[in-house]
């Protein structure tokens, strides 16, 4: 809808004033918020994996093989518990690694609904598995990790990333 030299591109009507403009700006930075949460956070939890000692070993206390061992007969799907087990440490770095690089994409806007993706799968992988057990369901927070990446699938990172930079870019050549 147009309103004069102004576009209402939600249908929702366009207020007086600074209001409309604000609204506009407010709906086209909304998903920053939850961008910086879940990046920060996936790096955090992707460094905090790869500095801590012992994570990677198949056995041991704070160990990823403890971990998978201590889940995998109230898993969702014992079998991927199963293929972890399989090789530990492989496991827990492509956990760590794949982290990190979700979160520096959502984090910079970078190829933000792949991260996202990515983000949605490793959160998914880990509700099925360490998270499963929890009873009630909404006390685990892998679940809530899932249902926050997917409107970053959906939607990408329309402000503030490489992301818009390079789509503007592609706009001016075209």
């Amino acid at each position: 809808m147009t309103y004069g030299n102004r576009t209402d591109t939600y249908g929702l009507g366009v207020g007086g004033g600074d209001r409309g403009g604000l609204r506009e700006s407010a709906a086209r930075h909304a998903l920053l918020p939850l961008r910086l949460f879940l990046g920060i956070t996936f790096i955090y939890a992707g460094i905090d994996k790869l500095t801590q000692g012992g994570f990677f070993a198949a056995t041991g206390a704070g160990s990823v093989g403890e971990l998978m061992r201590a889940v995998r007969d109230t898993s969702a799907i014992p079998a991927l518990v199963d293929l972890a087990l399989k090789a530990p440490a492989g496991f827990g770095y492509a956990i760590a690694l794949g982290e990190l690089a979700v979160g520096l994409g959502a984090l910079f806007g970078v190829f933000t609904r792949l991260a996202a993706l990515g983000g949605a799968l490793i959160s998914l992988s880990l509700w099925l598995t360490v998270s499963w057990q929890s009873d009630p369901y909404y006390y685990g927070n892998d679940l809530v990790y899932l249902m926050a990446w997917l409107p970053l699938v959906l939607a990408g990172a329309p402000s503030f990333s490489l992301d818009s930079v390079l789509a503007g870019r592609r706009r001016r050549i075209r």
